[in-house]
């Protein structure tokens, strides 16, 4: 199981574990539902993780 620090995302996130949450929620979402993944990642994690490392490199991106 990968490992994504929590303070690593709450900076890309504004601070917010409620807006870190959702996005990562809905994101994870889009990718149980068949979108691409946009970081290379093992098959095997789950949507959520995939979803927590994307935020964390900055290829997904909370609406302001």
């Amino acid at each position: 199981m990968k490992h994504v620090p929590l303070e690593k995302l709450l900076d890309k996130s504004g601070d917010s574990v409620y807006k870190l949450v959702n996005l990562a929620s809905k994101r994870a979402l889009e990718i149980a539902e068949g979108q691409p993944k946009m970081v290379e990642a093992d098959p095997a994690l789950k949507p959520s993780t995939v979803a927590l490392l994307e935020i964390a490199d900055k290829k997904v991106q909370h609406k302001k």
